[in-house]
């Protein structure tokens, strides 16, 4: 099922073709659009990817055998397609009475899909030994393009991990293989920061979270299922996800596109007290891990060539008092990814399995690397806090 670059093509045309003329970027009203600037091939290409990304899959095109959701749009949703959701993934593991952790078995896999296709023979269930159970949020993708330009040595630059300067901060950069390219990256999707690329990112997806087997991974993903069972379940050859006539994977590259020209989450309207909290934020120690702003490398591209990137997050790994147990990449099970926080009025519940109800709930359960900001949050007179709260609100 391909979609032609013509039809998106001519709707760009009928309905911004303001844009064709060069206008400048500028930061969207709402969630949801497409970064300004990009051109009409990059739009219709935006166009495409939002098509696949809402897209409900069948068993006929190859969702499952087992599967949390039928498109990406079922997780990503709030406030808009491309934003994070309620729907959370379920993992599992096992940890020792010496704290070492382990996964279901011997490839490490921890991932508990929740539904199946019928006649439901190859659902998965989590063993009834288990000692680790995690639950993730979908994480928002708005203007996760200009995060994938961030360049490397920038956050090798910000990692601390022996605590050189003794803050208490010690973030590690979560090195990876890209699949892609077998290149060793610095990761920084997934609350692992297990992937430094967005085609790597939403392949992975495909396949973990609808059960579409693609280029990156070919080979199908449900723990306790055996090869007998996968062939009576699952009939159509792997990977599912296959090149249109013009080579373009119709799935993966489609995510891709979508995701790298999706626009950041325009800021709220500013008052003195979001900017009295702004600088209280990092005079008690919140912008040591939540840095307020990153820029993008060299890029022949003018929408990704060294720009301001204010996603308040360093993009390493930490060990705040909130790790979910499960180690993944190069993530240990007690290290999270810094998230970011653009975008936060539209987020919640909060933290990475939703436990937090409220931005300061959220704060006040950080401790570990976290300890010396959150003391400094309880300590804030009540004028104060409310004023850091009003900046992270207008986020």
């Amino acid at each position: 099922m391909t979609r032609p670059l013509a039809a998106a093509l001519g709707l760009w045309v009928l309905l911004v073709g303001v844009h064709i003329h060069g206008r400048a970027q500028e930061a969207p009203r709402l969630p949801g659009a497409p970064l300004g600037g990009i051109t009409p091939l990059e739009f219709a290409e935006f166009r495409l990817g939002l098509d696949d990304f809402t897209e409900v899959e069948t068993a006929e095109e190859g969702l499952g055998p087992a599967f949390n959701g039928t498109s990406c749009a079922v997780c990503h949703n709030v406030p808009t397609i491309g934003g994070g959701g309620v729907i959370l993934e379920v993992r599992a593991g096992y940890r020792d009475s010496g704290g070492r952790t382990r996964g279901l078995n011997e490839a490490g896999d921890t991932l508990i899909h929740m539904l199946s296709i019928p006649s439901h023979s190859c659902q998965p269930l989590i063993p009834d030994d288990v000692t680790v159970i995690a639950r993730r949020a979908p994480i928002p993708l708005f203007g996760a393009g200009l995060v994938e330009a961030i360049p490397d040595e920038t956050l090798l630059a910000l990692a601390d991990p022996d605590d050189r300067d003794r803050d208490g901060v010690s973030g590690r950069a979560a090195i990876v293989v890209d699949v892609a390219t077998g290149a060793r990256r610095v990761g920084r999707f997934g609350w692992k920061a297990q992937h430094a690329t967005l085609l790597a990112f939403g392949a992975d997806a495909y396949r973990n979270e609808m059960g579409i087997t693609n280029d990156l991974f070919p080979s199908e993903l449900a723990f306790g299922i055996s090869d007998a069972q996968m062939r009576h379940c699952d009939p159509i050859p792997d990977p599912e996800d296959r090149p249109d006539p013009a080579t373009r994977r119709r799935g993966i590259d489609n995510f891709e596109s979508f995701m790298k020209f999706l626009a950041p989450a325009a800021r709220a309207r500013v008052d003195a007290d979001a900017l009295a909290g702004e600088r209280t934020f990092a005079a008690v120690g919140c912008a040591a891990c939540h840095v307020p702003s990153l820029m993008t490398g060299s890029s022949r591209h003018p929408l990704f060539d060294r720009r301001p990137v204010p996603l308040f997050s360093d993009l390493l790994l930490h060990d705040i008092g909130t790790g979910d147990g499960i180690e993944q990449a190069a993530a240990a099970a007690s290290e999270i990814r810094t998230p970011a926080l653009w975008g936060l009025r539209f987020r919640r519940p909060l933290l990475h399995d939703g436990s937090a109800a409220t931005i300061a709930d959220a704060i006040l359960r950080h401790r570990g690397e976290a300890e010396t900001a959150r003391r400094g949050f309880e300590r804030l007179s009540p004028e104060d806090r409310e004023a850091l709260l009003a900046f992270l609100r207008s986020l």
